[in-house]
């Protein structure tokens, strides 16, 4: 007598090929998602097994940072600020990044989205390419006089305009970069809850913060359900 094998069955889900869950299950899963819970949380509410809670999130999280790189080119009032996350300041280490915390460079059009990118350093290099890929050459571009800037006007920007933080100015006139620092705010404040994010899924977690910002005046639970129906997830 043979022994019947055990088969894990897919099933149908038009939100998830290969799907292990149902539609219903899964529109519940992403609405506590929205809700920023976490992982631990969502299982707990959900009923759905932790390892599951983390795959799917998993799968959520890659698509919104695949959206994110999809974004148009910034044009018009655009602030670049550069900041970093990760482990407190080490004793005796000082200046930007002042150890072990890891930098992030940020482009934030005005009344418009933001855009983020994990960066080695905050050289003028670096940063000068980023901005030359994602800022059309005749927009406006405030900034602070990090060093880093320096000679964008060179690379055809004509327009910059900097206020300088170590002299105690942080506004003159429309020349600010209140919107950036208030996206920084609003990431960290909201990373701060998972109490340490490994560093191989910290990209995604920021791309979220990122999505969630720019999406912050829209339906998010809708926009994703009818993206992930127009391509299911995998």
């Amino acid at each position: 007598m043979k022994c019947a094998k055990s088969l894990v069955m897919s099933i149908s889900n038009k939100y998830i090929k290969n799907a292990k869950i149902s539609e219903p299950k899964f529109r519940e899963l992403l609405k506590y998602f929205i809700l920023d819970l976490d992982a631990h949380t969502i299982a707990l509410v959900t009923k759905l097994n932790r390892n599951t809670v983390n795959r799917y999130l998993l799968l959520i999280r890659q698509r919104i940072a695949d959206l994110c790189e999809e974004e148009s080119p910034f044009q018009g009032e655009i602030e670049v600020d550069e900041s970093y996350f990760g482990a407190k300041r080490v004793k005796g280490k000082r200046g930007r990044g002042a150890g072990r915390k890891t930098p992030v460079f940020g482009i934030l059009q005005r009344k418009g989205s933001v855009y983020t990118e994990i960066v080695p350093d905050c050289a003028r290099k670096t940063l000068q390419a980023i901005i030359r890929g994602r800022v059309e050459p005749d927009s406006i571009i405030h900034s602070d006089s990090w060093r880093g800037y320096n000679g964008l006007v060179d690379l055809g920007y004509k327009k910059h305009y900097r206020v300088h933080h170590g002299n105690n100015e942080f506004a003159r006139g429309k020349s600010h970069i209140n919107g950036i620092e208030s996206f920084w705010s609003f990431a960290k404040r909201r990373l701060l809850k998972f109490h340490g994010i490994p560093q191989s899924t910290f990209c995604l977690h920021l791309k979220e913060c990122e999505y969630r910002f720019n999406n912050r005046n829209t339906d998010i639970y809708k926009l994703l359900l009818k993206n992930f129906r127009n391509k299911p997830l995998f």
